[in-house]
């Protein structure tokens, strides 16, 4: 009799933690509808972006997505566990400087992370570009939630008029901000 228990427990536990994570991939493919935003940048929509209000990490105050209106805002969601995300900051920061006084803004929105992490990794890249921090993912999830790192290039009307998911490269970059440098 022992042993009958012991396997039916073995697979009740078993059942519990497959519900556990078919619960956690639901979650991550349907965080606050930010899975259909993503749908409907990839199929070439202008879907308005979702706003944020977050405290900044390298400045003072928050930084509010609505207060760039009438620019060309980048926004590159990131974390410090995320290996594809610290290799593409340096190529963020070199695109930052080369865009900066043509009316275009980079956002870095470090995510589900720690802030203290994230203010050690802004140092140490030299990030100048405003980072703001969104420790519970809340922002992260109308913008489709995990995986990181993902991008979005938000146009003068506050559209968004490219997305990547995936570590970018220089090329990448250009394109997306030149996309939405182009007159409508």
């Amino acid at each position: 009799m022992g042993r009958r228990l012991k396997v039916a427990a073995q697979g009740l536990a078993l059942l519990l933690v497959a519900g556990l994570f078919a619960l956690l991939g639901w979650k991550v493919t349907h965080q606050s509808g930010g899975g259909k935003l993503v749908s409907e940048a990839e199929k070439g929509a202008k879907p308005v972006a979702p706003s944020f209000r977050l405290q900044r990490l390298n400045g003072s105050g928050n930084l509010e997505l609505a207060s760039l209106r009438h620019k060309v805002v980048l926004v590159n969601f990131w974390a410090t566990w995320c290996d594809p995300c610290k290799r593409e900051i340096p190529r963020l920061q070199k695109a930052w400087k080369r865009y900066q006084g043509k009316d275009v803004v980079f956002v870095g929105v470090d995510a589900q992370d720690f802030d203290s992490s994230a203010r050690r990794a802004i140092e140490k890249f030299g990030i100048t570009y405003p980072v703001v921090y969104d420790g519970t993912g809340k922002a992260l999830g109308r913008y489709g939630g995990l995986p990181l790192p993902r991008t979005f290039v938000i146009d003068r009307r506050g559209k968004i008029v490219s997305y990547q998911l995936g570590e970018l490269d220089g090329a990448d970059i250009t394109r997306m901000v030149n996309t939405a440098l182009r007159p409508a």
